[in-house]
């Protein structure tokens, strides 16, 4: 899309509306005939982009990158009045904004910056500090604290916190950073479980709220101020969780709501992982080996907010001799890793996920997903957690990529296991509980039930076991359905959209690279398995990497009418064509 230049900075790139300057907080910003797609509009509102300019300053000494960084955020600051519009909608996209005017603030030269330099330099040095007051003001004004986006507070809190360490103008700053630095020690442990599963249950969130998380922790090291111990405790715990979920190529599954969102960019390369800049950073942080051989490399972000020595600190690092999930089981969070030969070529990496649909009462970013599973096989993925695709004005695609369909799990009657009230509500949840977690070098297994069913007219119980047998590399799903009266039961397989399927005597066949994974469905009389790739009528075989894009992906389809206590078995046979280890 394009914005302009300098952009429009109240329009949507993406339809061309232009949303009024209303008073910001009464704006309705899910009206898209007012203000487009509010996704779009506030992510160049953000200002990443700034800070490319003040990298390319700060490598090159070039004024032109100066000259474009002023021309922007006096644009911008002329065309965004405070409180008035889309971009006073919001406490977070303040707190975002601050973020990246702190950081190309700093690579700008600070408060001797070029730009500042004589009569019309103080004029904008003045105009850009006025314009930080009246950010770091919304925010202390409109903090999040009793919303469902709960990880807004988080990024508020990191925003008005970090502000204050870059611009200690003002005399409420203090107690400005106080209060921001409070709310993230206290929410760092509200949301997040002890073993460091966030508690919205969606991976990309927990990505999200880490970047917060690090960045402020950063800045108050700089400024030599000090976060408590718990806090830093539950910052690792949390990575570890990521690095734990990690697959062998670097891939997390999609579990919950992703919006792609970033806190910032300091890194370009198109090979760029959020994921394991995070592991590379929590590695020099806690002096974790396990992370930085799971991160693998020092990243061009991980530099810039290490700076000059982030290389030497990377280093000094030591990587353990062995490498295996750092951690397998996370009951606080519901998930459980299955596996065998880790980080090799032959690894088989199973996430399996009993964990509550998501944080809270509504469940905001949470998907009806308990029971379902994700598998890579040598760091390919195989099945997946196919994603999130839409928020706002999804409509039936919002419905379905957030419904159990959309899951490696089993759907009842047509029906999801937690009843939605909204795109980011859920008035019925699903409680599931995992019962049996054992792992030895003959076999993982994993056992957890789930009661969203139990609202039906006639009540099912929905448990589900899977064995891995290591030595014949084999996963075996055990559906037990509890119940009296006849149900339409629906299983599915989502493959990664990168593999090829193909009905074989025994099920189908999924391929990809030098692997096989031979699917053997349930044996019913009844029973009707169909593959799917991109269906319209019904939605089904599809795959979101990232917001608001969806392609065709190959899914597997098992149904059959059902009549009382019923035992389904799958199974799934891992092959490759690499030499067998010795």
């Amino acid at each position: 899309a394009d914005g302009g230049v300098p952009p429009r900075w109240n329009r949507d790139p993406k339809t061309g509306v232009e949303a009024p300057l209303t008073t910001g907080k009464l704006l309705d910003y899910r009206d898209r005939r007012l203000v487009g797609d509010i996704k779009y509009l506030w992510e160049l509102n953000r200002h990443l982009h700034l800070v490319t300019l003040a990298q390319g300053y700060a490598l090159t000494r070039e004024p032109r990158y100066l000259r474009v960084l002023k021309e922007h955020l006096e644009s911008w600051i002329r065309a965004c009045p405070q409180g008035r519009g889309p971009n006073w909608c919001s406490a977070l996209e303040a707190a975002i904004r601050l973020i990246n005017w702190s950081i190309a603030w700093q690579l700008s030269g600070g408060a001797a910056a070029p730009f500042f330099a004589g009569s019309g330099g103080a004029d904008f040095k003045r105009l850009w500090l006025d314009s930080v007051y009246e950010h770091a003001r919304f925010i202390h004004g409109y903090f999040s604290r009793h919303s469902s986006a709960n990880n807004h507070l988080i990024g508020e809190a990191a925003g008005l916190y970090i502000a204050g360490l870059t611009w200690p103008c003002w005399p409420r700053v203090r107690d400005w950073r106080r209060v921001a630095q409070q709310i993230l020690e206290r929410e760092a442990l509200l949301q997040s479980s002890s073993d460091g599963v966030s508690l919205e249950q969606a991976v990309c969130y927990q990505q999200f709220v880490l970047d917060f998380l690090l960045l402020a922790l950063l800045a108050g090291r700089s400024a030599d101020e000090r976060f408590s111990a718990a806090y830093e405790q539950r910052l690792a715990a949390m990575l570890v969780c990521l690095a734990s979920i990690m697959d062998a190529g670097g891939n997390v599954p999609m579990i919950g709501d992703g919006d792609d969102g970033a806190v910032t960019r300091l890194a370009q390369s198109p090979d760029f992982s959020s994921y394991r800049s995070l592991l590379a950073s929590g590695a020099i942080l806690f002096g974790s080996g396990e992370l930085k051989a799971k991160a693998g490399k020092l990243d061009d972000k991980t530099r810039w907010l290490f700076g000059s020595r982030a290389g030497e600190l990377f280093r000094r690092v030591e990587e353990p001799r062995a490498r295996a999930p750092l951690r397998r089981a996370f009951p606080g969070g519901g998930y459980y890793i299955l596996g065998c030969d880790f980080e090799t070529r032959h690894e088989i990496r199973l996430v399996a996920d009993a964990g509550p649909l998501g944080y809270r009462s509504i469940a905001a970013h949470g998907h009806a997903d308990a029971l379902a599973f994700t598998l890579s096989l040598g760091g390919l993925e195989f099945l997946i957690d196919p994603g999130t695709c839409a928020y706002h004005g999804g409509g039936e695609w919002r419905a379905y990529f957030r419904g159990t369909a959309a899951h490696n799990t089993l759907r009842i009657d047509g029906v999801d296991q937690s009843l939605p009230g909204g795109d980011f509500m859920w008035v019925k949840q699903a409680r599931a509980r995992c019962d049996t977690w054992e792992s030895s070098d003959a076999a993982d297994v994993f056992e957890a039930w789930h009661d969203g069913y139990l609202r039906l007219s006639d009540p099912v119980l929905h448990r589900r076991r899977i064995t891995l047998d290591k030595r014949a590399r084999r996963v075996v799903i055990e559906d037990r359905l509890q119940m009296s009266g006849a149900h339409d039961v629906e299983l599915f397989l989502h493959c990664d959209e990168r593999c090829t399927v193909e009905a074989v005597p025994a099920g189908f066949a999924i391929r990809r690279g030098q692997w096989t994974l031979v699917a053997e469905l349930p044996r019913h009389r009844d029973a009707d398995a169909r593959l799917h790739r991109g269906s319209l009528q019904p939605l089904c075989g599809w795959v979101s990497r990232r917001y608001d894009e969806r392609r065709p992906s190959p899914t597997i389809a098992w149904r059959a009418r059902l009549q009382g206590d019923t035992l389904l078995r799958t199974e799934l046979m891992c092959r490759s064509d690499y030499p067998a280890q010795s």
